[in-house]
C-alpha cells in the first residue's frame, strides 16, 4: 500500500492553457490518460473504479480518506481488465454503494516537473483543474509527508497555481455530493412520474 500526498487546484481555461504550454516547455510530458471513472463517496474513504481508456487499462482503487480530509491518502488498487469494469461496477452497486456512485470522465495529460506528478484535467464536475501529487511508502514518516507537501506547494506556487485549502475542497466536494443527489432524486422522480407504455 502506498500513501499519496495530493493536492488540488481548480481554474479557468486560460490558465490551463497556460498550465500546459509552461508543463510542455519545462516539465516531462508523460502523456494524455483520459479515464471514464465510478467512484463510490464513502463516509470515510473513497472508492473508484477507473477505466483508462487512453491506456486501455483498468483498476480498482480504495483511497483510506476522501477529498477535503488531509493530504494524505493511503492507497490501495489492483490491476483489472477493462472488460471486467461493468461488472465491478454491478458488483459494487449490488453491495449497497449504489447510492454512493458518481460517474465521470476525465479528459487529461500527465506531467511530471521537480518530482511532482501534475495531472492536469477537465472534468464536467470539476470543470478546469488540476492534481499535484507525490507518492511515498506507506511507512512513511511525518517528516517525509510534510516535505511532500512542502514539494507541490513550492511547484505549484512556482507554476502560478494557488492550490484549493482543505476547507475549500470539503465545501466542493459535499456541494458536488448535494447537487449529484438531487440530480438523481429528480430522475428518479420523473421515472416514476412518466407513464407506463
Amino acid at each position: 500500500m502506498a500513501v499519496e500526498i495530493e493536492m488540488r487546484a481548480r481554474f479557468t481555461k486560460e490558465i490551463h492553457d497556460q498550465l500546459v504550454t509552461r508543463l510542455k516547455a519545462d516539465g516531462e510530458d508523460l502523456g494524455p490518460d483520459d479515464k471514464h471513472i465510478y467512484f463510490y463517496v464513502l463516509p470515510d474513504q473513497l472508492l473508484k473504479v477507473t477505466d483508462n481508456t487512453a491506456a486501455g487499462t483498468a483498476k480498482i482503487t480504495l483511497k483510506g480518506s476522501k477529498i477535503g480530509q488531509g493530504a494524505a491518502f493511503a492507497e490501495t488498487e489492483f490491476a483489472i481488465a477493462p472488460a471486467d469494469v461493468p461488472a465491478a461496477v454491478k458488483v459494487f452497486n449490488d453491495l449497497g454503494f449504489e447510492t454512493a456512485m458518481h460517474e465521470t470522465f476525465n479528459f487529461r495529460h500527465n506531467f511530471r516537473l521537480d518530482e511532482v506528478e501534475i495531472a492536469v484535467k477537465w472534468s464536467e464536475a470539476w470543470g478546469y483543474h488540476a492534481e499535484f501529487e507525490v507518492l511515498l511508502e506507506d511507512d512513511a514518516t511525518d517528516a517525509a509527508r510534510t516535505e511532500a507537501e512542502a514539494k507541490i506547494t513550492d511547484v505549484a506556487t512556482a507554476l502560478g497555481v494557488p492550490l484549493m485549502t482543505e476547507q475549500e475542497l470539503a465545501d466542493f466536494t459535499a456541494a458536488f455530493e448535494a447537487a449529484d443527489k438531487e440530480r438523481k432524486e429528480r430522475k428518479e422522480r420523473e421515472q416514476q412520474a412518466a407513464p407506463i407504455r
